[in-house]
């Protein structure tokens, strides 16, 4: 297979480091660009939706709940990363994942099951993507829900998608342009990394991993 002109590579490395998007195995502590542009436009197909929708009778699917969780997309994407450890690059896959999910019909992303396809979506695409990843108990646990619902869940996202997890490096490109011009359409405010907010994710890392390796020590006692 040919490769890219040298141009386009470029193009492409610039958005990529725009994004926040780095390796795997590089833990990031500061909230990567890519996470504010995907809950900025998560936010803006919410609003659309349920303003066209209105009225209308929904169809309701196993991700939508009784009502609306009251922490926003962007605070509940930070904290999917903060505390899933999971590289930037997992939430453009999730991005897609979700894309794939509601291409079937009747399905629409409102503020009832985005938060839920969100969870589901990232920790798909962690287990695809990472080297390392958490069990869906974890991943319940920082999405709020309980295991069960989370390997429900999963197993309805999986399926419906009928397993296609493989994304190309030409589709993984598309969606990060995709986002990037979104920034450039409805400008968005960087925000600015403090040091005191690096020094208390560190320590939330490392209290709920210490109380994670606690519970397994007294589940194997």
């Amino acid at each position: 297979m040919g490769s890219l002109p040298r141009e386009k590579e470029s193009t492409h490395s610039e958005i990529f480091l725009s994004l926040g998007l780095t390796e795997p195995a590089k833990r990031v502590f500061e909230f990567p660009w890519v996470l504010t542009l995907l809950s900025s436009v998560l936010g803006r197909i919410v609003h659309k939706n349920e303003r066209i929708l209105g009225s209308k009778e929904e169809v309701f699917t196993v991700f939508d709940g009784l009502r609306a969780p009251n922490i926003s997309i962007q605070s509940y994407i930070e904290r999917i990363f903060k505390y899933s450890n999971c590289s930037p690059s997992c939430f453009v896959l999730a991005y897609i994942y979700m894309d794939r999910f509601l291409q079937r019909p009747n399905a629409h992303l409102t503020s009832l099951n985005v938060h839920r396809l969100l969870i589901v979506a990232t920790a798909v695409a962690a287990k695809f993507a990472d080297d390392a990843f958490f069990n869906n108990a974890y991943y319940a646990r920082i999405g709020g829900i309980t295991t069960a619902e989370m390997n429900k869940l999963e197993l309805n996202f999986l399926f419906s998608l009928d397993f296609r997890l493989q994304v190309t490096v030409e589709a993984f490109k598309k969606y990060c342009c995709q986002l990037e011009m979104a920034a450039a359409v409805f400008p968005i405010e960087r925000p600015i990394c403090k040091v005191n907010e690096l020094t208390n994710i560190v320590s939330e890392l490392t209290n709920i991993e210490e109380t994670n390796h606690q519970q397994s020590l007294r589940r194997c006692s």
